[in-house]
């Protein structure tokens, strides 16, 4: 029988999502990853420590993709010990202008899809577990043009709380990681480049005070506080968000 602890890790195509696989592969868990994108959710599944491994690609704010991966879970592992939702999308959007249906495209899809995901791993539960959400410092911060993704993140944040109130006497805890500046596709701009290389993050955050630590952040710092809440030494930490922004939101 495999004894080896079970995490499901949304968004694992990428940035974040796949440095979370490969920590969590390396610590000796079988992962199931989920992403839209097949063909970089296998090569991430080849690239990862030997393990009994799941891939199910699709859109994690669809039940249908949902239930396959709840399915796939179930008839394979029979159990899963670790959600981490690292899954995230980003519209640009004018808080006025935007049609309606665009502007909450991010709340349907991030706090929708946290939901989901979090309905079908509840079950697959039965002796405790952990929930772990990756969030944004835009959950408690703003910028323009940002305001449906900051507030499908604090919604999130909100969630979290709830989930971690309503889930304790099962004995499942739950937190939310909440990343600054990280070094993943999310941070290239549309003509290719990335916005941590050029001359408005080095102003504000490299050679400017808003930043003490001076850096962005790798996406392998954030699988590392994952990795810290799934673990035994985070045992009566529930209902929290960590935010993981070298400094960025203590100063002004």
């Amino acid at each position: 029988m495999n004894h080896r602890p079970k995490a499901i890790i949304t968004g694992a195509s990428s940035g974040i999502g796949r440095a979370t696989a490969a920590r969590f592969a390396a610590d000796g868990y079988d992962v199931c990853l989920n992403a839209r994108r097949e063909p970089l959710l296998r090569q991430v599944a080849d690239s990862l420590a030997p393990g009994d491994h799941l891939v199910c690609p699709g859109d994690y704010s669809d039940p249908a993709c949902v239930d396959r991966i709840g399915r796939a879970v179930r008839d394979t592992w029979g159990r899963a010990d670790v959600l981490v939702n690292c899954a995230g999308v980003f519209v640009n959007t004018d808080i006025v202008a935007t049609p309606w249906l665009e502007w909450r495209s991010c709340l349907d899809a991030l706090l929708g899809g946290a939901m989901l995901v979090s309905r079908m791993a509840v079950p697959l539960m039965p002796d405790g577990g952990r929930l772990i959400h990756v969030t944004s410092i835009h959950g408690h911060r703003v910028e323009a043009r940002a305001s449906s993704y900051a507030v499908a993140k604090a919604a999130l944040d909100q969630l979290c709380r709830s989930l971690a109130l309503e889930l304790a006497p099962l004995g499942i805890l739950v937190n939310a990681i909440a990343p600054g500046f990280v070094r993943t596709a999310m941070s290239v701009l549309p003509d290719g480049t990335n916005e941590l290389d050029g001359d408005w993050f080095r102003r504000n955050y490299v050679e400017g005070h808003h930043l003490p630590l001076r850096r962005a952040a790798q996406p392998e710092e954030i699988a590392g506080v994952a990795a810290f809440l799934a673990g035994p030494d985070a045992s009566y930490i529930t209902g929290q968000v960590i935010t993981v922004d070298g400094g960025l939101t203590i100063t002004f």
